[in-house]
């Protein structure tokens, strides 16, 4: 079984920036795509951006390209997301998640973290 823990949300000026981490454990997670994902309050969860297995191949939603980067680092079996010239429109609880399978679905989802930025 895996887990994933975020860490790194907290409540923020607009244009400060934030940097998550997801530990993964119980399995080792270097060969396999993780992803970040947001929902807001009365919203649905929405994708956020996804890095492959080896950090060579990244996705973003197009409301963070730009501002938000995706990396990993597999020794540590990690994933961040380094979120800068953040936004209110940004505030969401922010998850983690793992894909084990090609298809793009996520098996493995974190508990999340809250992120709140104020204008």
């Amino acid at each position: 079984q895996v887990q994933l823990v975020e860490s790194g949300g907290g409540l923020v000026q607009a244009g400060d920036s934030l940097r998550l981490s997801c530990v993964a454990s119980g399995r080792t997670v270097s060969t396999y795509t993780m992803g970040w994902f947001r929902q807001a309050p009365g919203k649905e969860r929405e994708f956020v951006a996804a890095i492959n297995w080896s950090g060579g191949s990244t996705r973003y939603a197009d409301s963070v390209k730009g501002r938000f980067t995706i990396s990993r680092d597999n020794a540590k079996n990690t994933v961040y997301l380094q979120m800068n010239s953040l936004k209110p429109e940004d505030t969401a609880v922010y998850y983690c998640a793992l894909s084990l399978r090609s298809s793009g679905l996520y098996d493995y989802w974190g508990q999340g973290t809250q992120v709140t930025v104020s204008s």
